[in-house]
C-alpha cells in the first residue's frame, strides 16, 4: 500500500493555544482510519492541516493528491436555493472553475457519486427540504463528485439516523477496498470499531495508533480522553 497522507510532528497554534503539538500519522491507500478523541482534541484542526487550511508551527504534512473533504453538516449552508444535483456538482468547481460550465465528464463524475450514496432519485429535490441523513450523504457525494484519492471526513455519523449510518460503513468500506484512503473522526467508538482498519487516538497529539483494538484498552483510552481512572467508562463515550 502507498502513502497517500503523512503528517510528521505537526503542531498547530489557533487563538495563542497549541491545537496540535507534535502530531505524526500515516494513511495509506485501501485504508480506512478512524481519528478518536474528545472535544478540543485537535481532531478537526488536524483535517484541516491536512487541506492546508491551517498554517503549521513545526512539522509537515504530505499528501498525494488534492483530498475530498466532507465537513460537519452544520458548515454548509444548507438554505442556499440549490437542488440536490447542483449542490453535488460543486464539488466539481475546482476542475471546472469559476464562472464556467460543466463539461460531460464533470456532470457524469456527478451522477457517479449520486448514484454511490443513494441520492439519485432525489437529485431534483431543494437541499433544504432534506432530512439530516440525506444531507450527509449530500456532503459525502459532493467530495466524492472531485474524485479524490484521499477523502477526509468529520463526523460523518453525528446525528444520522441507522440504515443512513450502515449505508455510509458501506460506503467507506468499498471506497477503500477501491483503493481509495480515508480520515475520518467520529465520536461514535462502536461504528469505528466495526467500520476501521485502524484507529488513531488522539488528544492534542497522538497517543496511541493500532488496530479497532485499541477502543477496548481501558489505559490507552484514559490517556486519550484525559480521564481518571477512577472515572466509569461510559464517561467516554
Amino acid at each position: 500500500m502507498s502513502g497517500v497522507l503523512r503528517v510528521e510532528a505537526a503542531s498547530v497554534v489557533l487563538g495563542g493555544r497549541l491545537a496540535l503539538e507534535d502530531a505524526s500519522l500515516t494513511v495509506a491507500a485501501g485504508e480506512l482510519v478512524g481519528l478518536i478523541g474528545p472535544n478540543g482534541a485537535g481532531k478537526t484542526t488536524l483535517l484541516r492541516a491536512a487541506l492546508g487550511l491551517v498554517p503549521l508551527v513545526s512539522g509537515a504534512v504530505s499528501v498525494a493528491s488534492r483530498p475530498g473533504y466532507v465537513p460537519q453538516r452544520h458548515e454548509f449552508a444548507w438554505d442556499f436555493p440549490i437542488d440536490v444535483a447542483g449542490a453535488v456538482l460543486t464539488g466539481r468547481t475546482r476542475t471546472i472553475g469559476w464562472l464556467r460550465r460543466p463539461r460531460q465528464a464533470d456532470r457524469e463524475a456527478a451522477e457517479r457519486a449520486l448514484e454511490l450514496t443513494g441520492l439519485t432519485g432525489l437529485a431534483r429535490r431543494p437541499i433544504g427540504e432534506l432530512s439530516g441523513g440525506q444531507r450527509q450523504r449530500v456532503l459525502v457525494a459532493r467530495a466524492l463528485a472531485a474524485e479524490p484519492r484521499l477523502l477526509l471526513l468529520d463526523e460523518p455519523f453525528t446525528g444520522v439516523d441507522v440504515p443512513t449510518q450502515e449505508l455510509l460503513n458501506q460506503l467507506f468500506r468499498q471506497l477503500a477496498a477501491e483503493g481509495r484512503a480515508l480520515l475520518m473522526t467520529t465520536h461514535d467508538l462502536a461504528a469505528a470499531a466495526r467500520t476501521c482498519d485502524r484507529v488513531v487516538l488522539i488528544n492534542r497529539t497522538v497517543v496511541a495508533d493500532g488496530g479497532p483494538e485499541l477502543l477496548t484498552e481501558p489505559d490507552r483510552m484514559l490517556r486519550a480522553f484525559g480521564l481518571d481512572r477512577a472515572m466509569p467508562t461510559e464517561t467516554m463515550t
